[in-house]
Order: structure tokens, then C-alpha cells, then sequence
């Protein structure tokens, strides 16, 4: 692996110079460039199958397979994107965004955790498989899908997988964009969260009116959110939303007590939560647990009335909340929109019009079996690649993990080395070369041992 170093981090540091930015329309020919590059790439290391999907309206993802040497080996289904987030604002970044720079064992730049750094890893894993092998073959048959769209949410994936199921079609799909817990505490993710959101649009009049001429004489939409937002969650930090835990899948004791396991510092979690002041959450829960495991209702914004420097006596028309849900296994966006649409018209006065506008379609969450063999043989090769115990973890945020598994019908495991703390979406993102290594390394590994373990 080490032999392989040097070309893969110069390698890495040519992608990351492509500014993919799928979210902006005038980078849209930059995510074209992005994939032809990965195809160049995947067809130098000698994968003889590889195809760019630019024919719309998805913007262009990446296919590549190599077939095992053995026909009745396991077919594997690698999935990770291209595109990368937006890099405002320029100025707070150390390094420019898009010219990759090493410092000892960083390197930083756009999509150099996130996620193509990656995607890199499984190129330098199958190099590193044949190498160990001696052979020009893997030991499973090894499928490629790298998208462009999911920093914008993945919008055209499901009319991907539709339109390609037979390249698609695998008996067990890795997922390569998560983190481990901490480089000193590797861990392996069994899921990830879902998501919902959502904008509450309270009106009254046409027009804001004077508060000494109609204050006290009409409802207030500015006050009717606050109390919207306030009865959103009981004293013990639960949703309050009708049956919203009614299908909420717990962890197992096995998960729970890896989660407890791992090392937890409050002042290290507050000062990378924004520099929050005190932990809360659910009762009964840890905070790990919390962002992992538990759903939650944030309020993301509020709007009414003046918001300009001094006072401005009126009474608004209107008031907007915006509100997202984090959702966990086997809970159902649509469900909780039907909640939230009842909810709001509870808690909606007489005089006041309510309007619940849906924020996108929103995204299932997703867990694996942690039984699965698949997950077993992850925490083994893990184990091998770290040099040390590797435990169960799961992340807060959100990704098409559900979809691939609804839409292909096959389980999805999670192959993930990067650290929580490399700053995505964030000025001065940054990978840890040794930990993309070593993730390369469980990878090489990985693909050995499935054939005794995925049929």
C-alpha cells in the first residue's frame, strides 16, 4: 500500500483541482470533466467496463465493473459521488479550495473527504487487491457507481437505478461516504438518519397593521409561531407529534453498548457543536445516542414582521418556520408530513390561515442488520487495517443509503475511513492521508473475504 502512496495522493490532488460544484449550474460542466477524469482513471488501472451516464437529466455519474475470475462469486456494488459542495465563503480558507495542499499527513481541498477521497480509496484498494493476489481478477465481482448529485440531494438517483438496473444489479451494495468515530476509536457505521423538512407559512392580513390600532384586537402570526415552535416537544425533549415514535426501530443492546464504549468528551463536543454552551436532548438518552439513533425537530429558522434596527410598531401578516426532522429506522417521511400537517392545524388560532409546504421529497433512513455477515466481515478487515478494536457507530446526517437498498433489494454496508472532524462542507476541508490508507487497506481485504460471506 505504501508503494502506492505517492500516485495516489497526486492522482487525488488532480481530481480535487476539477471544481464539481453540482449544486451551481455554472459548474455543471465541471462535473462533466469530473467524471471523464474518474473514467480516464478506472480505464488506466484496467478496469475493462466503464461508462460515463451523461445523457440526462441527471448530471453525469460514473459506472465501472470488473468481473471476478470465479463466475459464481458475489457481485459488489460500490457507491460514492463526484460533486462537491459550494466553497463560500472563499476567504475563510487557509488554502485555495481547489489547488489540493499537503501539510504533513493533511491534505486539504473540496472533496478531499467528501468524497472524493473516497471514491480514490476503493481505486487504490482494487490496485492493492490484484497486487496481493497476483492475479488481473477480483475475488468478487466489483461495480463502480459514482454520482454527481448527492451534495444537491440525489434528485435524479432513483430514475438512475431505473434506467440502469441491469448494470446496477449486485447482491450487496458498500456505501462510501461516512466517517469512523475518532482515528484513535475506528469504528464501522451500521446506518444513518432520514430526513424531512419543511416551511410553515402562518398568514393574518394583507399587510402588517399598526400595533396601538389593531394590537390586542387580532391574531398575532409572529406570536402563533412561537407557540407552534414551543409546543413541538414535551419537557422531557420528546416530539410531540402525533404516533411520531409509533415505528421508531431502537438499537440493539450490542450497538448501545459500543456506543457507550467509545470515548465521549463533553468540552471537545460542545466546541465542535458551534461552540454551543450545554448538552440537552431526549431524556434518557445518551448524546451519542441522540444524534444517532433518536429522531428529532429542529426549528432551522423563524421570520416575521421588521427586522431592522430600531422598533417598528406592528402587528406582522405573516410568519414562516422552517423545520427539519432527522429521522431514524423504520420511521416514514410521509407519515411525519401527514403529522406535521395535523399538528399544525391544532395549533393553529381562528383568524390565522396555516400552510405546511413541503421542502423537497425528503429521505428514508436506513440501518443494517449488525448480524449481517457482511458487517462481520467489515469489523474484521477493520480491525486488520486499524491494528486495534473497532466498534459499531451510526451518523446523524442523512444520504441515499435507503434508496439504493429499496430500489436495488439488497442490503447496504457502510466502508467509510474519514474523521468527523475534516471539515466538510466547511472552509479548509481536509483528509488524513493514513486514514484513507488504511481504509484502502480494509477495502483490499474486504473484497478476499466476501466470497465465503455474501452469496
Amino acid at each position: 500500500m505504501a508503494a502506492l502512496a505517492d500516485d495516489f495522493v497526486a492522482d487525488l490532488r488532480e481530481w480535487i483541482a476539477i471544481p464539481s460544484i453540482g449544486a451551481d449550474p455554472a459548474h455543471h460542466g465541471d462535473v462533466g470533466r469530473s467524471a471523464h477524469w474518474l473514467a480516464d482513471a478506472l480505464r488506466r488501472d484496467g478496469w475493462p467496463d466503464v461508462r460515463v451516464w451523461d445523457t440526462g437529466p441527471a448530471l453525469p455519474a460514473v459506472y465501472a465493473c470488473w468481473p471476478a475470475a470465479d463466475p459464481d462469486a458475489p457481485t459488489v456494488l460500490v457507491y460514492g459521488h463526484h460533486d462537491v459542495q459550494p466553497v463560500d465563503p472563499v476567504e475563510q480558507w487557509d488554502h485555495p479550495p481547489f489547488e489540493a495542499t499537503v501539510v504533513g499527513e493533511e491534505l486539504f481541498g473540496r472533496g478531499a473527504s467528501d468524497d472524493k477521497g473516497q471514491v480514490a480509496m476503493h481505486l487504490l484498494a482494487v490496485k492493492a487487491h490484484l497486487a496481493a493476489l497476483g492475479t488481473d481478477r477480483p475475488s468478487v465481482t466489483l461495480k463502480l457507481f459514482v454520482e454527481g448529485e448527492e451534495e444537491s440531494g440525489s434528485p435524479h438517483l432513483l430514475r438512475l437505478i431505473d434506467d440502469h438496473r441491469a448494470e446496477l444489479a449486485c447482491d450487496l451494495v458498500v456505501f462510501t461516504d461516512t466517517p469512523v468515530y475518532a482515528r484513535d476509536a475506528p469504528t464501522i457505521c451500521t446506518g444513518q438518519r432520514g430526513v424531512y423538512g419543511a416551511e410553515i407559512v402562518l398568514t393574518g392580513g394583507t399587510s402588517d397593521v399598526h400595533s396601538g390600532r389593531a394590537g390586542g384586537s387580532v391574531p398575532n402570526p409572529a406570536t402563533a409561531a412561537a407557540r407552534l415552535v414551543a409546543a413541538l416537544h414535551d419537557d422531557k425533549g420528546r416530539v410531540t407529534l402525533r404516533d411520531f415514535y409509533a415505528d421508531v426501530v431502537e438499537p440493539t443492546d450490542a450497538e448501545r453498548a459500543d456506543y457507550a464504549a467509545l470515548p465521549f468528551d463533553e468540552a471537545t463536543w460542545l466546541a465542535n457543536s458551534g461552540g454551543a454552551q450545554a448538552l440537552t436532548g431526549e431524556e434518557g438518552w445518551s448524546t451519542l445516542e441522540r444524534v444517532w439513533v433518536r429522531p428529532t425537530a429542529e426549528v432551522n429558522g423563524i421570520h416575521s414582521g421588521y427586522g431592522g434596527p430600531g422598533l417598528k410598531t406592528i402587528v406582522p401578516a405573516e410568519a414562516r418556520i422552517k423545520l427539519s426532522f432527522r429521522l431514524v429506522p423504520d420511521q416514514d417521511p410521509d407519515q411525519v408530513a401527514r403529522a406535521l400537517r395535523d399538528f399544525v392545524a391544532e395549533h393553529t388560532p381562528a383568524g390565522l390561515h396555516a400552510e405546511v409546504l413541503p421542502a423537497g421529497d425528503g429521505a428514508p433512513p436506513y440501518a443494517v442488520d449488525v448480524t449481517h455477515p457482511a458487517v462481520g466481515a467489515l469489523r474484521e478487515v477493520f480491525e486488520a487495517a486499524f491494528e486495534q478494536p473497532v466498534r459499531y457507530s451510526r451518523t446523524g446526517g442523512s444520504g441515499p443509503a435507503a434508496l439504493l437498498h429499496q430500489r436495488i433489494g439488497v442490503p447496504v454496508v457502510y466502508l467509510g475511513a474519514t474523521l468527523p472532524d475534516d471539515r466538510i462542507h466547511a472552509p479548509n476541508e481536509r483528509v488524513v492521508v493514513p486514514q484513507l490508507l488504511r481504509g484502502a487497506e480494509a477495502a483490499a481485504r474486504l473484497w478476499r473475504l466476501l466470497p465465503g460471506r455474501v452469496s
